[in-house]
């Protein structure tokens, strides 16, 4: 009976950490606007805008930005990307400003490091969503490491089927 309750405890701590996620973060509520208000500086007033990024950044999260930031400087705020991130094909989901389907807009980042061409880089609205997806590598790299985790609960409970067996 000891060696069951190991065996259970070792597939609950496995199966978690397979499948354990961050707490999301805070965002707006449904009504609320894409745009706050954060009063002067100087003589100009300061428009800021809520955008989230997700994906393969050091700091996925909710943020409020002035209303002119561009995706690169979003993308430094967020730490960077990671070293699995696709930078060839980063998603910009933008929501329509009237009731309708939104846009996508896709963004090749690759391409402004490797030109310097600033025109590449969007200038963020209200309400925009970044996507900073994963290498095909990283995709295959995930699967490899749910697959040994799978195979270290078999090999548990293979073990346990032995020692019963003695």
């Amino acid at each position: 009976m000891k060696h069951l309750f190991v065996i259970i405890f070792s597939i609950i701590v496995f199966s978690t950490a397979c499948f354990a996620q961050d707490s999301p973060s805070i965002t707006p509520s449904a009504g609320s606007s894409a745009y706050s208000y954060s009063g002067t500086m100087g003589d100009e007033d300061q428009l800021r805008i809520y955008t989230q990024i997700w994906g393969q950044v050091r700091k996925p999260g909710f943020y409020l930005l002035p209303d002119d930031t561009d995706l690169l400087t979003l993308l430094s705020l967020a730490g960077g990307p990671t070293e699995d991130a696709k930078l060839s094909k980063i998603r910009i989901v933008r929501p329509s400003e009237e009731a309708g389907q939104g846009e996508v807009i896709w963004v090749n980042m690759k391409k402004y490091l490797d030109t310097g061409n600033y025109d590449i880089i969007p200038v963020l609205k209200a309400g925009d969503t970044v996507v900073v997806s994963g290498t095909v590598f990283y995709g295959m790299e995930r699967v490899a490491d749910f697959i040994a985790k799978f195979a270290t609960v078999l090999s548990i409970y293979n073990l346990y089927l032995t020692i019963q067996n003695k």
